[in-house]
């Protein structure tokens, strides 16, 4: 017996592992939503679907999940890394560049959307504020993770539609913080409605009292800790350091009387201010299609199918409700920020169903007694339904969008040269020593913005204290370089010292990203053969600079006129590029025979 019990839910922890590694290749190749296909599997397997037979037929419990306990730790995992990986995305900057959408219209269709919701539940539930206040706010949200797939497999995350959607739902995640607190609240308050407003306030203030603790003294340790180890370059370190950070600040917001998982946001929030934000997001990358399954397939197995048989007119009126009151919302808004009426109509349904925050928080408010277990039950599987019928609606809003009349070019270049292009079209310095600060600083005095990436922890930590847009990483990893949009970028400069890194480098960016433009620093004259050969389209040697800009001294110490020694160093400099090129060329010629 001991034996048995000395790994629990190893079962339930290689089965998902198995289904993982048949489902995430199979649903990507067959082009279906990854979440929905978990949801799915969820269901089918979970002990509402399949594993409710186990206990007639054993062989089938093999394969299934007949008790939903044995997988409530995976799923706290999957809520833990689920609100992390939200948290890096939500940076001030990224914020600030999209102010408007973000904080107008996303906080105005929270609101909206939530009284209306909220107002509807208040006269259904027996005059219940608290109850109707939880699925107001929750059934406001949208799901993140559903959208964005849809507009990343459309190639429509950056179009005027994707950006404001995506504006939205930042404002959207941001508002889970106040909610989770509200829960917390509400639930000590044993389901009285007189003093919600007051008891709502006092948690409120009390929690932002924490959080800010929590977020400072998270900042003093976070920071340094990173900068410390950071330059040692173990990517185990870096991944122990990741893990440290989210459990340890989720601790912290445990012992603080806050959720664990607001704990994981703030984690993910201090860690996409530092200039390692990059580094992080490429460590958890690997991870993060895998993570997300383990939470929505224990959400699916947390839904029972058989309801719809049980209540299939409360459900059906449930979703449609759902979708249609806040495409009516949201399509207005929209429009009011900008987009033409066929795309906001678009938007509008895409945003349409409930978010996988109404899983976690209808969760809480169930084990707080704020909801009753069946209701939240009924309206759990309505967010799930509404979740499956999004790809549906988001074909049917792309045919309206279509249709409608093309859209006002003011207004789409407004939203995005104002306020969403700022994270694009940047130029891409890999390697900040003296050459690459240099050329930071000539681009900043033309007003040509930039991004720069270094392997030097703790000069990277110093400028971007500054103000600098450096941050850690290793830009010969052309993932890295997808991070900040390198296809889009004017130029990738590498001014980085060491021969083979600039090698790797070019070699990855030539293969990544063909049509960029690249210029390199190189050694000497062998070293920019080879990063010619390898793809750069400019090569520059130290050393020819150097000589050139000696022998210039020397000419004009000699007499000779400033014009006619620019001339002849100009000459000199342009039969060295083309010597490369020719070497360049009859290499190829070589090769081809």
């Amino acid at each position: 017996m001991q034996e048995q019990h000395a790994f629990p839910f190893l079962r339930e922890i290689l089965l998902f592992l198995a289904l993982a590694g048949i489902l995430i290749p199979l649903l990507q190749r067959l082009r279906i939503n990854q979440v929905l296909g978990f949801l799915a599997v969820g269901a089918l397997l979970g002990p509402f679907g399949l594993g409710r037979m186990a206990e007639d037929f054993a062989p089938l419990g093999l394969f299934t999940f007949p008790n939903n306990d044995n997988v409530a730790m995976l799923a706290e995992l999957g809520v833990l890394f689920l609100m992390f990986m939200i948290g890096l995305e939500l940076s001030a900057a990224r914020l600030w560049a999209m102010r408007r959408w973000v904080f107008g219209t996303g906080s105005a269709q929270v609101v909206l959307c939530a009284a209306l919701i909220g107002g509807a539940a208040y006269l259904l539930l027996d005059r219940r504020l608290d109850a109707a206040l939880v699925l107001g706010l929750v059934l406001s949200l949208s799901s993140t993770a559903v959208v964005m797939q849809l507009l990343a497999e459309s190639q429509r995350t950056a179009s005027p539609l994707g950006q404001a959607a995506f504006a939205v739902l930042m404002l959207q995640d941001l508002a889970v913080v106040p909610i989770l607190i509200l829960i917390g609240a509400l639930g000590k308050n044993d389901g009285g409605g007189s003093n919600v407003a007051l008891i709502a306030l006092l948690a409120m203030a009390k929690a932002a009292v924490a959080i800010a603790l929590i977020y400072l003294v998270g900042g003093k340790v976070v920071h340094p800790l990173f900068r410390a180890f950071a330059r040692h370059r173990q990517p185990d370190v870096f991944m122990a350091l990741i893990l440290l950070s989210t459990f340890g600040i989720a601790a912290l917001s445990h012992l603080a009387g806050l959720s664990m998982a607001l704990g994981a946001l703030i984690a993910g929030l201090l860690l996409a201010e530092t200039e390692f934000k990059h580094e992080v997001e490429l460590m958890v990358e690997p991870f993060k299609g895998l993570l997300m399954g383990l939470f929505f397939m224990t959400v699916g197995m947390g839904m029972d199918a058989l309801q719809i048989l049980h209540a299939p007119l409360w459900l059906a009126c449930a979703v449609l409700g759902l979708v249609l009151l806040k495409g009516l919302v949201i399509a207005p808004l929209l429009r009011l920020g900008g987009l033409p009426w066929g795309r906001a109509i678009e938007g509008g349904l895409l945003l349409g169903q409930g978010g996988e925050f109404a899983f976690i928080v209808i969760g809480y408010a169930t084990a707080s007694k704020l909801l009753d277990g069946a209701l939240g039950a009924r309206v759990t599987l309505a967010v799930g339904l509404s979740l499956f019928i999004t790809p549906l609606l988001a074909r049917i809003g792309h045919a309206i969008g279509e249709r409608s009349a093309a859209e006002p070019q003011g207004a789409a270049a407004h939203l995005a040269d104002n306020e969403l292009d700022a994270a694009r079209g940047r130029v891409i310095i890999a390697g900040f020593g003296r050459v690459g600060q240099q050329l930071a600083k000539l681009l900043a005095a033309q007003e040509i913005p930039y991004v720069a990436f270094e392997n030097d922890a703790k000069l990277v930590s110093k400028l971007h204290a500054d103000g600098v847009p450096v941050y850690f990483g290793n830009a010969a990893r052309p993932e890295l370089l997808r991070r900040v949009h390198a296809d889009e970028a004017p130029a990738i400069v590498l001014t980085m010292d060491h021969p083979a890194s600039a090698m790797q480098a070019v070699r990855g960016i030539r293969r990544e990203f063909p049509h960029v433009r690249l210029y390199a620093r190189s050694r000497d004259e062998k070293h920019a053969r080879a990063l010619k050969r390898a793809g750069a389209n400019v090569v520059v040697p130290e050393t020819l600079e150097a000589s050139l800009q000696l022998s210039a001294f020397v000419l004009e110490g000699m007499g000779l006129d400033e014009r006619m020694v620019d001339d002849i160093v100009d000459r000199e400099r342009d039969a060295f590029s083309a010597a490369l090129d020719d070497a360049r060329e009859r290499e190829r010629d070589e090769r081809d025979v």
